[in-house]
């Protein structure tokens, strides 16, 4: 065997040998912990993705073919930048067979809602399957011949966030082949709390497919567990599922993402913001889309202009080619400056609501509903509810979550 080739089996033997060491069973997933300090590149107390941890899930891949669900946000981080974990895995010699792109494509172009193609990506030349447009559960035919799937996408903790919608139909296509999966836990930057009104079973949807809250509290590889561990997948199926951990991360902890997540969430401020001005998804109210501040600022032309002292005009932009109230003068709010939320804010929804010229023509009824996840937030803000009213209704079903939630988390 060439000396280079020998050198690189006895380091992968070594980091196999020291990662069978450090993993174990958690809950209703193995949750591999244990990283080398040498290997972790970061400061000590610097939150450390999982897709970092390559000694905790490269001996894991070693051998597999395998098919990569991932977007833009799926990136190693070194001192320089990062790298797409993609192009990381091809370059260390792993077996990828595929990608599957979730809502925004592979690289993260596309619009909300906007029909996501199959194709082929150039850099790599992989076949890409697109997960969102009219097939948006990997099919028994896209996964033949698969050993693996790795899932690794940034999520930001809000129910309508249609990534967690993505991952769930993604295990629950592998439980019915048989084939595991492999989730690398990522932050929530929106992980320290949990608000909002609960998803209602006859609502659900690619908006809403569990019975959570709309802010739910856990990262991206908890919900695996709490999706798994609740036997949420169709007929109550399980699948094969390993979380790769963060490290050095809480519940509390702000994290920065330093990619945006989607093409409107373009920084922290939009993304804190989002549980509570992402409900104007479900109204003609625009929330800064055709703007560079999205989901930062909200407005309507039919918004009574004596009531505000801001003003702006929505235009296509970026990741919004046909953005609501395009070319009108909308009146309303610039959040700009706002600080980090911890709860879901019903002031700037009802205020709108009251404000509104024509109420009749204020809500985008069915997908208002999709969004809140019931039919019953709308009734309360036109019956004239207030905020503190309707959030105290959501009370017992947040206590209610909260027990359930707390078995699956893997983090203070």
């Amino acid at each position: 065997m060439p000396i280079l080739s020998l050198f690189k089996s006895t380091v992968l033997l070594l980091v196999f040998t020291v990662f069978l060491g450090g993993c174990g069973e958690s809950l209703k997933a193995k949750v591999a912990k244990d990283a080398p300090a040498e290997i972790r590149k970061s400061e000590p107390g610097t939150i450390i993705v999982a897709a970092n941890r390559t000694e905790a899930y490269l001996p894991l891949l070693r051998g597999k073919k395998i098919a990569v669900v991932a977007n833009q946000t799926s990136v190693v981080f070194h001192k320089t930048g990062h790298t797409h974990l993609v192009d990381s895995l091809l370059a260390l010699e792993i077996d990828i067979a595929k990608v599957f792109a979730p809502e925004h494509g592979f690289r993260g172009k596309a619009d909300a809602g906007e029909l996501v193609k199959d194709g082929t990506d150039t850099q790599t030349g992989l076949p890409i399957f697109s997960l969102y447009g009219k097939n948006k559960k990997p099919s028994q035919e896209q996964l033949e011949g698969l050993d693996l799937v790795l899932f690794d996408i940034q999520d930001v903790g809000v129910r309508f966030y249609t990534y967690i919608a993505t991952l769930q139909l993604v295990m629950e296509a592998c439980a019915e082949k048989g084939i595991p999966i492999i989730v690398l836990d990522r932050p929530n930057p929106n992980g320290h709390y949990v608000d909002g009104p609960s998803m209602e079973l006859e609502h659900t949807g690619f908006l809403g497919m569990t019975p959570i809250p709309l802010v739910y509290g856990m990262t991206i590889g908890e919900y695996a567990q709490l999706i798994n561990g609740e036997k949420w997948l169709e007929n109550g199926k399980k699948v094969d599922l390993t979380i790769i951990s963060l490290e050095n991360y809480t519940h509390q902890s702000a994290y920065h993402l330093p990619i945006r997540p989607s093409p409107n969430l373009p920084n922290d401020t939009s993304i804190t913001l989002y549980p509570s001005l992402g409900l104007f998804e479900g109204t003609n109210v625009n929330a800064g889309r055709g703007t560079e501040f999205q989901f930062q600022r909200y407005g309507a032309s039919f918004l009574d202009s004596t009531k505000y002292d801001f003003n702006y005009v929505p235009k296509p932009n970026f990741g919004s080619k046909y953005p609501k109230e395009d070319g009108k003068k909308c009146f309303g709010k610039d959040l700009t400056e706002h600080e980090r939320m911890h709860l879901v804010n019903l002031e700037w929804l009802l205020e709108a609501y009251h404000n509104s010229i024509d109420k009749s023509e204020f809500f985008r009824t069915d997908s208002f509903t999709k969004h809140a996840g019931t039919a019953l937030l709308q009734q309360q803000i036109t019956n004239g509810k207030t905020a503190s009213e309707i959030a105290a209704s959501w009370q017992n079903d947040l206590d209610e979550f909260k027990k359930i939630r707390e078995k699956y988390l893997l983090y203070d």
